[in-house]
């Protein structure tokens, strides 16, 4: 079951929908077609290192050319429970929609992309495709009984900007934890996060936390404290195993 739905005293709306974006792998989103009109479609979905939703739109695609003409644009996120479905939590985005230009930013982009969604790999270089962030300005939470809460834009971003040494070392750093540390990475999934058994692999790591993913399920841990260098990041990675194993007793 997702953190974002556990009964809890704290229940902290801002981080909620923080989950919800990281953790999904599919948003509904919604442009506004010639004549006004709303337009919704199904988007894969991953995420920058700041939170922001990350797409791979075809040029070709009605959604683009809605978006290409008026950039404001919602996404809705949600669970995917099985069972009663509308028991899960979910999130209605709105915000709008920029193509990533900075070749920098554009690498990220991909490599985080393709690691969630590698079945993209095969079209996501041809010329009629592109990538898009979403600047999310609010979204309206809606999270259980008493949970319906609408959250302001800035509270959903991760900070990046003191951070560059995450941002550096996270490609190698996801490369080494899959490869040399694969038994801490199942430990995270079935003592921290609560999941059951699986073939579970990092997929992405940021300032306040990392993504795993088995599959086509992908579930948030958070550090529980910002890091920003390459060394902190090492030690809350290893401060997560061992509370993990301590878990696991």
């Amino acid at each position: 079951m997702s953190q974002t739905s556990s009964p809890s005293d704290t229940f902290d709306p801002a981080r909620a929908v923080k989950r919800l974006i990281r953790e999904s792998q599919t948003a509904a989103l919604a442009t506004l077609d010639a004549d006004g009109g709303p337009y919704a479609s199904l988007v894969q979905l991953a995420t920058l290192p700041d939170g922001s939703p990350l797409l791979l739109l075809s040029q070709l695609a009605r959604h683009t050319a809605n978006l290409q003409r008026d950039a404001r644009v919602s996404l809705l996120v949600d669970e995917h429970r099985l069972g009663d479905e509308l028991q899960g939590a979910r999130a209605g985005l709105k915000g709008r929609i920029e193509a990533i230009s900075d070749p920098d930013t554009l690498a990220t982009a991909r490599r985080r992309f393709l690691a969630r969604h590698p079945d993209a790999a095969g079209f996501a270089g041809f010329s009629d495709f592109a990538f898009y962030r979403v600047e999310v300005e609010s979204a309206h939470l809606v999270a259980g009984f008493g949970r319906i809460k609408d959250v302001e834009g800035v509270a959903l971003s991760t900070r990046i900007d003191d951070a560059a040494g995450v941002l550096a070392a996270e490609e190698g750093a996801v490369a080494h934890m899959n490869a040399d540390h694969a038994d801490a990475i199942q430990l995270y999934a079935l003592h921290l996060i609560g999941t059951g058994p699986g073939h579970w692999k990092l997929v992405g790591l940021d300032p306040e936390g990392c993504d795993l993913m088995d599959g086509a399920q992908v579930r948030r841990l958070d550090f529980g404290h910002r890091v920003t260098n390459a060394q902190e990041m090492r030690a809350a990675l290893v401060e997560r195993a061992n509370s993990a194993r301590a878990a696991a007793v």
